[in-house]
């Protein structure tokens, strides 16, 4: 059996609390080969044995099953079997291109996965996981999005030691991470990924806080201007201004203009670290910005958000949350590694947004519960 050792500060003669004891305990039987082995086997350990077995396998094998889940974005899987309904795999594979021997082993993977099943006559139709997947703009962007974040993460190691030096894939995609001077064609590539994948949210944001008694909205790093122009459709009376660096403010205008909102909603083009924000907004909303930013950057943006805010108005702060149960993978897991190869941003506790807010001058902040808090949290700060 394995001795784990005992932590230096025990050695020195601290005194080892019973729960830390306990825990060095378990973690030495756990260790154990011999364990292991009498777990496997005993009735009543062997179902916990079987779940760690298989969450252990599952950690290891991950990216491949990401990939198989990317093969079939690409391929475009999920919008021809929504469009199509059910297929004989050889029909699939005249569609898409491949040999029918190597789509059998994607067919295969993705059914394992739940992304395909088996249908009746040997076909092939959208499982539990890939039907959500078909024509969902967002999910189809961030997979593949993430081919970046598998550059930056196939030395982890080295990306850690390295990051401060910059040079990581996801750095180079967000130069605003870094400077404001962002270039028109980088804004248009991360500019129109962030406005696919906001799209999901926005509904979410707009039925859990009711903007019908406000009348001036504030969306700071607001992008191509989606809530903005989501808000104003819902509530005619609100006008709304959305604040971003300048090319993607252009953006955001060309938008606007299609949608004939030119006359109640505007952009600014302004760098937020640098400017100040336009006053007067009864409501500001900053929807996945500050998990960009590192705390010095954060606490002076909240500040300006404070100064500039109407008597009686509330800031709305979406973020996905870090520690949030159920959850803790996004947060914790994905996002610290995410925002780490983009530049030092992180994902925040509901704690921890709210001392930063308190900090700010705001009186009270309340988290708004939604449907789906593995996408983000929502906090309500007011003046």
């Amino acid at each position: 059996m394995t001795t784990v050792p005992v932590d230096e500060a025990y050695a020195a003669g601290e005194r080892e609390s019973w729960l830390d004891a306990a825990l060095r305990w378990r973690d030495t039987l756990t260790a154990s080969a011999a364990f292991q082995r009498w777990a496997a086997r005993f009735p009543l350990t062997r179902p916990i044995a079987r779940r760690r077995s298989r969450a252990l396998f599952d950690l290891c094998a991950g990216f491949v099953y990401t990939q198989v889940l990317r093969a079939c974005v690409e391929l475009d899987l999920f919008g021809l079997l929504a469009a199509a309904g059910p297929l004989a795999p050889d029909a699939i594979a005249a569609r898409v291109g491949l040999a029918p021997p190597a789509l059998e082993r994607l067919i295969g993977a993705a059914i394992a996965l739940r992304l395909l099943e088996r249908r009746t006559r040997g076909r092939v139709g959208l499982g539990p996981l890939g039907a959500p997947l078909a024509g969902n703009e967002a999910l189809d962007a961030l997979v593949r999005h993430h081919a970046l974040l598998y550059d930056d993460l196939r030395d982890p190691v080295a990306l850690l030691r390295r990051r401060a030096q910059g040079g990581t894939a996801l750095a180079d995609y967000y130069p605003y991470a870094g400077t404001a001077d962002v270039a028109p064609a980088q804004a248009a590539t991360y500019s129109a990924l962030m406005s696919a994948t906001a799209a999901p949210l926005i509904e979410e944001v707009l039925d859990a806080v009711p903007l019908g008694r406000r009348h001036t909205l504030l969306d700071v790093g607001g992008g191509e201007g989606r809530l903005a122009m989501a808000a104003a459709a819902r509530w005619p009376h609100l006008s709304a201004v959305v604040l971003d660096l300048p090319p993607v403010a252009e953006r955001a205008r060309q938008a606007v203009a299609a949608r004939g909102l030119g006359g109640r909603v505007t952009a600014v083009g302004a760098d937020f670290q640098r400017a100040p924000l336009p006053a007067g907004a009864d409501v500001v909303t900053l929807m996945r910005v500050l998990l960009d930013h590192p705390d010095d950057v954060v606490l002076a943006l909240l500040r300006r958000v404070r100064a500039a805010l109407a008597d009686g108005g509330q800031l709305v702060i979406v973020e996905p949350l870090a520690g949030v149960r159920g959850a803790r993978v996004v947060g914790d897991a994905y996002f610290a590694l995410y925002l780490y190869a983009m530049g030092g941003g992180r994902a925040r506790t509901e704690a921890e947004l709210r001392a930063l807010c308190a900090s700010a001058g705001f009186a009270r902040c309340r988290r708004v519960w939604t449907r789906y808090p593995v996408s983000a949290g929502i906090l309500i700060a007011e003046v």
